[in-house]
């Protein structure tokens, strides 16, 4: 499975970069936010899910990278890192989402991402871009 991962600290991105391809996921690794949305607008029929940061420096945030690959993708399962933007999630996150926080450690996102697609796997494919949370 292709997982998009676009996190701003290189050291965060490899280390989840890592473990994720030793659980035998395909990573497409980004590091800004414009970034995602270019590999998501071109690639997002093959991608299986996505572990975003929030705060990505300059250009979109983690939330406007959700909500586009939510627009290409309605039911597509986003796991969301953060240090300090908890309190934004039920305004900011998309529905059916996960936020996990930061400090974390690799096997925590495994878990996050694994739920959410198991999750996703189950749900009744929206008729819209946008189903309740």
């Amino acid at each position: 499975m292709v997982l998009l991962v676009v996190e701003d600290e290189p050291l965060i991105l490899m280390a989840i970069q890592d473990a994720l391809e030793a659980s035998g996921y395909v990573v497409l690794p980004t590091t800004s936010g414009a970034e995602a949305i270019t590999v998501l607008d071109n690639r997002h029929r093959e991608i299986a899910g996505i572990i975003t940061d929030v705060r990505l420096g300059s250009g979109p945030n983690g939330w406007q990278v959700s909500r586009r690959a939510r627009e290409l993708r309605p039911d597509i399962p986003v796991v969301y890192a953060t240090g300090d933007s908890a309190p934004d999630w039920p305004a900011f996150g998309v529905p059916q989402s996960i936020l996990v926080p930061k400090p974390y450690v690799p096997e925590q996102m495994l878990d996050a991402i694994s739920a959410v697609m198991v999750s996703a796997v189950g749900r009744p494919r929206p008729l819209s871009g946008t189903s309740p949370k």
